[in-house]
């Protein structure tokens, strides 16, 4: 057994959730029609992924830039000449990361909880009047054992799904200006977990016995029908949409668990997962590579298309995102251009 096939098909022995949900999907790769793997895998680096490309003129959009594989991500696009839009909860933590790479950057305060704050982020990045070649949304929240909620619904649906929802609704004109404008989901393993996640439209605001991880799972495959749904709408034009695992990586994610919690995933995640360069290796690989150009509505894990074996998943399931959006617009209509 490779370290590819342990990542994607194992089962874990530890009883942590946000370890086991992610290692046993009993996943397997597929290459759709028309659509070959690529050279990249598990052990592949953002840098790598981007060998030889020269991305000056480029414009593109990295939401949660300030740690982790936003940074990452952030870190090579600019390297490789592209000029990356950066976003942080605060203007500070956006301009602080900005200011650490190397290459063209702007910064713009984005704080996905408050949808104020979100089509304030879009008009900056609007008045900027550049086409968006990369749109990734990066950022990501796990939520505490203690249930939150914002508009009436989940908090982590709220940041995780909603606040990039309209993020991308209301630059969708900048996309489409690009000569072929990307959006990148970065969603999870987790939208498949078991048992089976399904969008709980009856019940977004999780009333009732509350667990901090099965509302993550839900907003990552929300994450990844806003993706496919989004694909479908944007078929006749030059926009394409993807969704990916990024892999189990050592980040700040798990900063609102318990320390037993942090230390136990910071242990695992050393020993058998990957480290930040190989976690943004597939957000940069679909933001960028030029094979991916007319790819649109898939789901990729280590730089390749992704089905998962189990029929019961949902990732690929277009009446539920189909609905999933029409209940995203009815909830943020008042935030959408």
């Amino acid at each position: 057994m490779n370290r590819r096939q342990f990542i994607l098909g194992a089962s874990a022995t530890t009883t942590v959730p946000l370890l086991s949900s992610c290692v046993s999907m009993g996943t397997v790769l597929q290459a759709p029609p028309n659509i070959p793997l690529s050279e990249f895998g598990a052990d592949s680096t953002a840098e790598e992924v981007t060998a030889g490309l020269d991305l000056t003129g480029n414009v593109a959009l990295v939401t949660g830039c300030n740690s982790g594989i936003g940074f990452e991500t952030m870190r090579v696009l600019a390297l490789r000449g592209a000029h990356v839009i950066g976003t942080g909860r605060t203007l500070k933590k956006a301009t602080d990361a900005c200011a650490a790479v190397t290459g063209t950057t702007t910064p713009v305060e984005l704080e996905l909880s408050d949808f104020d704050s979100v089509v304030r982020c879009a008009d900056a990045v609007q008045a900027l009047d550049l086409p968006l070649d990369m749109l990734i949304c990066n950022a990501g929240y796990v939520a505490g054992r203690k249930q939150q909620r914002a508009y009436g619904v989940d908090l982590t649906f709220v940041i995780n799904h909603l606040g990039h929802f309209i993020l991308v609704n209301r630059l969708l004109s900048q996309l489409r200006a690009a000569q072929q404008g990307r959006v990148v989901m970065v969603s999870s393993f987790a939208a498949v977990s078991q048992p089976p996640v399904t969008i709980e439209f009856d019940n977004l605001a999780f009333e009732g016995n509350y667990d901090f991880w099965h509302s993550y799972a839900h907003s990552k495959l929300a994450n990844a029908l806003f993706s496919l749904e989004l694909a479908e709408r944007m078929k006749d034009s030059r926009v394409t949409s993807n969704a990916l695992h990024p892999g189990v990586i050592k980040t700040n994610i798990v900063r609102n668990q318990a320390a037993i919690l942090r230390w136990i995933f910071g242990i695992y995640a050393d020993l058998f997962y990957k480290d930040i360069p190989q976690g943004a290796a597939t957000s940069v690989y679909l933001a960028s590579h030029p094979a991916l150009q007319n790819v649109s509505g898939y789901f990729f894990a280590d730089c390749n298309p992704v089905y998962a074996s189990k029929p019961e998943n949902n990732l690929y399931n277009r009446t539920m995102a189909a609905r999933l959006w029409q209940v995203s617009e009815e909830l943020t209509k008042d935030y959408l251009s």
